[in-house]
């Protein structure tokens, strides 16, 4: 499982890469094919929140938005090990550092803002919709036992759209004649993952050496 918090980059807010905000939590499977790589399958589930009161840009401090963004993430890919990380040997404490690269599917809230609310834009949720991200995680994993595995992440996600704070929705309006807009700076969205895993071996280890 993962433990943890997240937080979001993009056009509203603070521009610091890491600073976890909100509670972020999932599950993780692994495959160690070998002592240096496994197939890694994940599901995660976090609210990414943000509001330019939270910055050091007066023109968004001005401005005064604030979202919040129900987010779901599937993702699939490779974990690279830069030591050996055996669960073969018992009387050793394995330690590795390692580096995730993948692929993700993700659901999230689409929504704009109605910026004839005074004083500050409400925000208008009308539909849900999915998408894609690229995971970059960079972690160290240590396991005190060959039972179970302790670990530190940071993943940062690359969203491959720049809507998941509203600066982009699609469309002209609603069918109250209220206009909404994009104000994004056409930079793709960002959102980060912080926390720890904790995973549990089971099924039988597999044999690294090769048959002769």
């Amino acid at each position: 499982m993962f433990i943890g918090a997240s937080n979001y980059v993009g056009d509203i807010g603070s521009d610091y890469y890491i600073m976890p905000e909100t509670a972020a939590i999932g599950l993780i499977y692994k495959w160690n094919v070998t002592t240096r790589y496994s197939l890694r399958f994940s599901a995660m589930t976090s609210k990414l929140e943000g509001t330019d009161y939270r910055t050091d840009d007066l023109n968004r401090f001005g401005r005064a938005y604030s979202f919040s963004n129900n987010l779901k993430e599937g993702s699939i890919g490779i974990e690279f090990n830069f030591l050996d990380f055996n669960l073969h040997d018992q009387e050793t404490i394995n330690f590795s550092p390692y580096l995730y690269l993948g692929l993700s599917i993700i659901e999230y809230d689409e929504f704009y803002f109605n910026s004839t609310q005074i004083p500050v834009a409400k925000q208008i949720n009308f539909n849900k919709t999915q998408g894609l991200s690229i995971p970059i995680n960079f972690g160290v994993k240590i396991n005190p036992s060959p039972y179970w595995v302790l670990g530190a992440e940071i993943g940062a996600r690359y969203a491959l759209n720049d809507n998941l704070d509203g600066s982009s929705p699609k469309g002209q309006g609603d069918n109250q004649g209220v206009e909404y807009f994009s104000f994004g700076s056409n930079n793709n969205d960002w959102y980060i993952f912080t926390g720890i895993t904790i995973s549990f071996t089971f099924g039988d280890l597999p044999c690294y050496c090769k048959e002769e």
